[in-house]
């Protein structure tokens, strides 16, 4: 799945692929919210991403999209 975040003050977003389902990474943006901590996310090589809540513009879920490649006419 893939995770855009926007940080505040930023001219680029992180982007970033990971295994959590789009529920666990909206549960961990809601508690970090409630908290007013720090948003912690695990891509997919099991590298942490942490962002304090108060930098964060937006944080958009989005399922992996499989693109096809090469030269299929599907």
């Amino acid at each position: 799945m893939e995770v855009k975040i926007g940080v505040q003050q930023s001219p680029r977003e992180l982007v970033l692929e990971s295994a959590q389902t789009p529920a666990e990474v909206e549960q961990a943006v809601t508690e970090a919210l409630a908290k007013d901590g720090v948003l912690t996310l695990t891509d997919e090589k099991g590298r942490k991403v942490i962002i304090p809540i108060t930098k964060v513009a937006y944080v958009e879920i989005a399922e992996a999209s499989h693109r096809p490649f090469g030269f299929t006419t599907r």
